[in-house]
């Protein structure tokens, strides 16, 4: 590498880490403030938590799927920043949220049915009807948890995620406050049991929204690009091109763990129990990758807009180091110090009830260190080459990854050798890692034959 290369590369890390971590940060939030929700419904007992749960992974699965076509505004914001062409902003974010507002009509329908769904697939009618009134109640924030992301995404790409990070430290402390009042009717609230986390979630989710919208209005060079005015189709049209294949990437890695969470509930409940605290520390870890591919959408996007592909590609391999760096040091932590880990979730090794559930988290954790650099470097690579406006192609190769080769490996590993857990969280981590290898080499391919054309 030549000192002007090694000086390229190394510019892009403070950048990238200056979007990235407050990125990072709210996204731990939004984690916590699920946390806080099974926190609060454990006074009500296991049923509450079970329907609470599942309703709110349904409904939250489901909005992401459904706000992937919008998810591309980032995309076109990135673009025209680089571009100095800033009159294409204000269409794509009135496009974006024309996009959210449609994709309410199959969220209602869906979730405001999905009792006799749940019913279909065996789930005692108690449970179904749960989860039918619990998500009924969180539909009444849908309109505002799908015109939010396309908020947080329009001011992560105008380079203010701080205000993301902020509002959604809000929210988590709004949704513990409103959590503890709603369902058990403290500080002068009316009691609502289970529902009452739902009522708090919609309400902290409107707040949030109204939050985040109030800053952007009160910061000139963001308000001006947010506003009424008509709709430009073909912008319209290049949102749901480049924003179908992120939906559809989202909804078959989604698809691939809530079917490993089936195969582990075949193996008993000490399987399923392992699994579960195992990917809830891969799903914390997560967070910081996950920062670095959207921090790389709006850095590669900003620098392919402005025609400089060396640079892009400078911007994909720093968010690389800082992401898939960071989930190696994840993995080392995982296998040197798995037992303080399970600690945190109140499990004892000592006790005779958790042993066998902390016996086997031990052995996941060894495979969730590779799972982990695997899965970090498959999702920067995705991040990159969305910023290259390459969606389609990534998502293919993303779901042949997982679903010709990770969830067979997983039956194979974990029946056909008699692996068990371990067997199937092996093949998870083929197929993450077959998405980690021909991923970051489809972008450094497209970054390099952007870099040749360019040079012409």
């Amino acid at each position: 590498m030549t000192s002007e290369r090694f000086f390229g590369l190394r510019s892009e890390f403070k950048p990238t880490l200056k979007l990235a971590l407050p990125l990072a940060l709210g996204q731990l939030a939004q984690i916590g403030m699920m946390l806080t929700d099974t926190i609060m419904l454990g006074g009500l007992g296991g049923d509450a938590i079970a329907a609470g749960g599942l309703g709110g992974s349904l409904y939250f699965t489901l909005a992401m799927i459904l706000q992937g076509p919008a998810g591309s505004v980032g995309i076109l914001v990135a673009h025209a920043r680089g571009a100095q062409d800033l009159s294409r902003i204000a269409p794509a974010i009135r496009g974006a949220f024309l996009i959210s507002t449609l994709a309410l009509v199959p969220l209602g329908l869906i979730l405001w049915n999905i009792e006799p769904v749940l019913l279909a697939f065996g789930e005692p009618p108690a449970l179904a009807g749960d989860i039918g009134a619990f998500v009924r109640v969180l539909l009444l924030g849908a309109p505002a948890a799908m015109w939010l992301g396309t908020l947080r995404l329009y001011a992560a790409s105008m380079n203010s995620p701080r205000m993301v990070m902020i509002v959604s430290f809000g929210g988590l402390a709004l949704n513990a406050f409103l959590n503890y009042g709603f369902i058990y009717g403290h500080m002068g609230f009316p009691e609502f049991g289970m529902v009452g986390s739902a009522m708090a979630t919609a309400a902290t989710t409107w707040a949030m929204a109204l939050a985040i919208y109030a800053w952007i209005k009160l910061v000139p060079e963001l308000s001006r690009h947010v506003g009424w005015g008509s709709f430009d189709f073909a912008v319209l049209r290049e949102l749901l091109i480049l924003g179908w294949p992120i939906a559809v990437t989202f909804a078959v890695e989604a698809l691939l763990f809530m079917s490993s969470g089936l195969l582990m509930g075949t193996l008993g409940t000490t399987a399923l129990a392992a699994h579960q605290v195992a990917l809830s520390v891969a799903s914390t870890t997560f967070m910081i990758p996950l920062a670095c591919s959207q921090a790389v959408n709006v850095r590669v996007g900003y620098w392919a807009g402005a025609a400089q592909p060396r640079a892009a590609r400078d911007a994909g391999l720093a968010a690389f180091i800082i992401g898939v760096g960071f989930m190696a040091f994840a993995a080392v932590v995982m296998i040197v110090a798995p037992l303080w880990i399970v600690s945190l979730f109140n499990l004892d090794a000592a006790d005779p009830a958790d042993a066998p559930v902390v016996s086997l988290f031990v052995s996941l954790m060894v495979v969730a260190a590779c799972f982990q650099v695997f899965d970090g470097a498959q999702c920067i690579a995705v991040g990159a080459l969305r910023g290259l406006k390459d969606t389609r192609i990534p998502m293919w190769l993303a779901g042949l990854s997982y679903w010709a080769i990770g969830f067979p490996a997983a039956l194979v590993f974990g029946f056909g050798f008699d692996g068990g857990a371990e067997g199937i969280w092996w093949g998870l981590a083929l197929g993450l890692a077959a998405a980690a290898i021909v991923l970051p080499a489809r972008f450094w391919c497209l970054s390099s034959r952007l870099i040749v054309v360019t040079a012409r």
